[in-house]
């Protein structure tokens, strides 16, 4: 018995091994794929030796306008897949969603008044975003909390909530006539315009929010616990699910106030994850943030390439892909409930 423990648990080992390194090379393989797609087309090789070796003008153009974009993609990526995997563990629900329960609708709303009226205020822009995700997600989780969080019931006042937000922004940009560039970007999710500034500020931010990432992988894995049983171990469960809450809603916020509000990103990708790592947040966290940064990159690149010279955004890839599997999760909501 011992040896067949030992044996499943070293199998295990090798496969969330084998999963992070797969998935890391092909991150690293999409994001060369990634800078090579487009009007200027250069090879791996000539992109490495452009930039690391001699100065090539080309490589330089791709270097400026292509890999903010590329990196914008992964941190955002990660921030969104990261709090997806918390959101879920918070109201334990595979169906939560930060772009599909509102919280990406009311931190988009509050991004885009920051942008449009305090651009000064740009770096502060995701703090300020973070207030709109945390009011969105305090509505829905009250309103949708009846002795118990019901699946179905978290998407309908989700779906609600989503809709009053995206339309205020909507709302708002067509009122402006969509003057306010950032602003529209935001409305959009579009991406093709980002600079090295937007990652920087959005790298910041998501390194705040990894660290909080951090804090919360005990905390995770106690919500997976009944609150019985939690509180028999001296867990103070509604202190603690505040306080992942709060980790969620920032990494939420901060991809969202950059990339704008992507649904079903923090969906898919922790379904996957835990079918590859299993469901210790301490090795679910991490790999969904990888995973996530893989999936965004390749949303985008395919918008990009699919119609080439036109553009498909990520956020109508992601709904395209994510749409079908909602439905599916949606239907066994029973058995996840």
């Amino acid at each position: 018995m011992g040896n067949e423990q030992k044996r499943r648990k070293i199998s295990g080992l090798v496969k969330v091994i084998l999963a992070f390194s797969v998935t890391a090379v092909l991150l690293i393989v999409f994001i060369f794929l990634a800078a090579a797609t487009g009007g200027i087309k250069v090879s791996f090789l000539r992109i490495l030796r452009g930039i690391f070796v001699e100065y090539d003008e080309e490589v330089a153009i791709i270097v400026q306008l292509r890999f903010p974009r590329i990196f914008v993609a992964i941190l955002g990526g990660m921030a969104m897949s990261a709090a997806g995997v918390m959101t879920q563990a918070v109201m334990r629900s595979p169906l939560a969603d930060p772009g599909i329960i509102g919280i990406g609708a009311g931190s988009s709303f509050v991004a885009v008044l920051v942008t449009a009226f305090l651009p000064s205020l740009y770096y502060l822009s995701p703090l300020f975003s973070f207030f709109g995700g945390l009011l969105a997600f305090a509505i829905v989780y009250v309103l949708s909390w009846k002795g118990g969080l019901s699946p179905v019931r978290l998407i309908l006042v989700g779906i609600a909530v989503d809709a009053l937000f995206s339309g205020l922004s909507s709302a708002f940009n067509q009122m402006t006539g969509g003057n306010f560039t950032g602003a529209a970007s935001i409305v959009e999710s579009n991406i093709s315009l980002k600079s090295w500034d937007d990652v920087v500020v959005l790298g910041i931010y998501v390194a705040i929010g990894a660290a909080l990432c951090v804090f919360c992988v005990r905390q995770c894995n106690l919500l997976a616990l009944s609150d019985r049983l939690a509180c028999s171990l001296g867990v103070n469960v509604s202190r603690t699910r505040l306080q992942v809450s709060v980790a969620a809603v920032f990494l939420a916020s901060a991809a969202t106030a950059v990339v704008g509000s992507i649904s079903f990103l923090g969906l898919i990708v922790p379904h996957i994850a835990r079918l590859l790592v299993g469901n210790d947040h301490k090795k679910l966290i991490p790999y969904s943030a990888l995973l996530g940064a893989l999936f965004f990159l390749v949303a985008d690149t395919v918008g990009r390439w699919i119609a080439y010279p036109y553009e498909i955004g990520v956020n109508i890839i992601m709904s395209v892909v994510g749409g079908p599997l909602f439905i599916v999760l949606l239907l066994r909501s029973k058995k996840y409930a």
